[in-house]
């Protein structure tokens, strides 16, 4: 009877550990991608792919990024034993020259619940690129044409958020790749991400105006994108008031009067 307590502990030790061994492994062909020199303004995007080596399916919770510059993507079915799937991870360059080294880190049901991933490169900025390239190799960059240089949104109150549309056109030979704002007043920003534009073809980006200082204003505001000519540039303009109620009074030749 002994004997028989013992083999039986003996299977089930057995079988937990053979459980225990049946899981998912998540093999990548590397776990480090240098992408060298990348011209700044454009997004630099690299797939990790990995086999699953195990007996279990492989599911990913999640990939999370070192900042918010790198933005990941990944497989989202269960990656079966002997299939394969990948990690992707994208670095936004836009205003960032200069070195990078950023991370993504894999949560998943793996054996190894963690894995970390690494990208890195040198951003030249598009004047170092422009003095690398030929005059042929110029003549093949995007080019961003915008339908007008300015636009006045009159009066509006201050905290509101107006809107403004412009007409972007890709007179260049290569896909158009709009990317960050920048102004002084750090007021501006996209309503939408703009798509890629073909060459030859136009596309319509609406900018929010979030300007909160009252008086006259003129804020320049600089379009980055992968147009290796140089950034486009527009100006907004505002008279920007504290409301615009009909109780808010100026005074107009000594008199108070509503606004107009």
């Amino acid at each position: 009877m002994k004997n028989f307590a013992s083999l039986l502990l003996g299977l089930v030790l057995l079988f937990v550990h053979l459980g225990a061994r049946a899981q998912g492994v998540m093999t990548f062909e590397k776990d480090t991608h240098d992408f060298g020199n990348v011209a700044e303004g454009t997004m630099a995007t690299h797939e990790f792919r990995f086999k699953n080596t195990g007996t279990q399916p492989i599911v990913i919770a999640n990939v999370q990024a070192s900042c918010g510059c790198t933005t990941p993507d990944w497989t989202k079915t269960p990656v079966l034993p002997g299939k394969t799937g990948i990690v992707k991870a994208m670095y936004s360059s836009a205003g960032r020259p200069g070195v990078f080294n950023k991370t993504v880190t894999v949560t998943s049901n793996a054996a190894t619940p963690s894995t970390v991933l690494s990208i890195k490169g040198n951003v030249l900025d598009k004047g170092q690129v422009k003095s690398t390239l030929t005059p042929a190799q110029l003549a093949l960059s995007p080019r961003l044409t915008l339908d007008r240089a300015a636009h006045d949104f009159g009066k509006m109150e201050a905290g509101q958020q107006p809107s403004a549309r412009f007409t972007v056109k890709n007179t260049g030979k290569q896909e158009l790749v709009l990317s960050q704002l920048t102004s002084s007043c750090n007021c501006v920003g996209y309503k939408n991400t703009p798509a890629p534009i073909k060459p030859g073809q136009s596309g319509t980006i609406e900018l929010i105006y979030g300007q909160r200082q009252i008086g006259q204003m003129s804020d320049v505001v600089t379009i980055s994108s992968n147009d290796l000519t140089g950034d486009a540039k527009l100006t907004l303009k505002a008279n920007v008031v504290r409301d615009l109620n009909g109780t808010s009074m100026m005074k107009e030749n000594g008199v108070a009067v509503p606004f107009k």
